[in-house]
């Protein structure tokens, strides 16, 4: 089976090289920093800078970029893969948005023939490394059955949530709420320990082993504690996701005040200049309004 990533960033590598690893499948990738392709090809994989590039005959693309204005580019666009990919072909869409966008793509993916599966994903870039995504999708029996050797090679759980589109993205948005609240109370928790006199990793190895603790909690805050602001996931994917949950909540005249003070304070982050890198430091808001001194900045 001819398949192809599109997006080789920190999900999207993972992936991409699980595809490798798969037998049967020809893997190619798609990315337009020249870093990444180098990356992608030196593991054995064809790399292209677009979309347009891509092997025709691609049976399945895995989609992995920011949001569905780069999907739409990515595919339907005039550097897009859709003139090469096979009749009946299945676009795997992990980008995160709004549930019409997919909806969107969906009906235009119908309309050139090709199959949707609507299919975000969680797990952050361990989870991308290990094979071991978690999927949240919706689309066609059809869908899901091209869609399987991909799936296969890089996720450890499918949640099938039905045959309409926007029904993955539904569920990601809600899962988002939580990510980022968790985050930005993560973030809070360290803040207030700091301040309050709690040495930075002794309050992280406490919490890790407590009633407290979340996984964001223990994921993200080695990053502070390294001060390591290299972006697995940046600050500005939360003013986006977050920005996805009002949306939503909106649309359901649902109340969701967690989700838009977090939502806030990710803006704020980004309006200090941190919008680019690692979500964990959306810390420096609670640094700005506390005057605390992060690990790594002592002196």
């Amino acid at each position: 089976m001819r398949v192809a990533v599109i997006g080789l960033g920190a999900m999207g590598m993972g992936a991409a090289l699980n595809l490798l690893r798969a037998p049967g499948l020809e893997t190619a990738g798609c990315d337009p920093r020249g870093a990444a392709r180098s990356e992608f090809a030196a593991a054995g994989g064809t790399a292209v800078t677009r979309a347009a590039d891509l092997p025709a005959g691609t049976e399945a693309a895995l989609i992995l970029v920011v949001d569905a204005k780069q999907v739409e580019a990515a595919v339907f666009g005039p550097d897009g893969c859709a003139p090469r990919l096979a009749p009946g072909a299945v676009l795997i869409v992990s980008a995160t948005m709004a549930p019409e966008e997919a909806r969107g793509l969906a009906t235009e993916a119908a309309r050139r023939g090709l199959l949707y599966l609507d299919a975000p994903v969680s797990g952050g870039v361990a989870g991308s490394r290990a094979g071991a995504l978690t999927v949240m999708a919706a689309g066609s029996g059809a869908a899901f059955a091209r869609a399987k050797p991909v799936l296969d090679a890089t996720a450890k759980r499918v949640w099938n949530l039905g045959a309409e589109p926007g029904l993955g993205m539904t569920m990601k948005v809600v899962h988002q709420l939580l990510a980022g609240v968790h985050i930005a109370a993560a973030a809070e928790a360290m803040a207030l320990g700091i301040k309050a006199g709690i040495e930075a990793r002794t309050l992280y190895d406490i919490v890790i082993t407590a009633a407290g603790n979340s996984w964001m909690f223990e994921n993200r805050m080695p990053h502070v504690l390294d001060a390591d602001e290299t972006p697995r996931s940046a600050v500005d994917i939360f003013v986006k996701d977050l920005g996805l949950v009002g949306e939503l909540a909106r649309s359901v005249a649902f109340p969701a005040p967690l989700a838009t003070q977090a939502h806030q304070l990710f803006i704020a982050a980004r309006a200090m200049g941190h919008g680019g890198v690692d979500d964990a430091f959306v810390i420096r808001a609670y640094q700005a309004l506390s005057g605390i001194r992060l690990p790594g900045e002592e002196g």
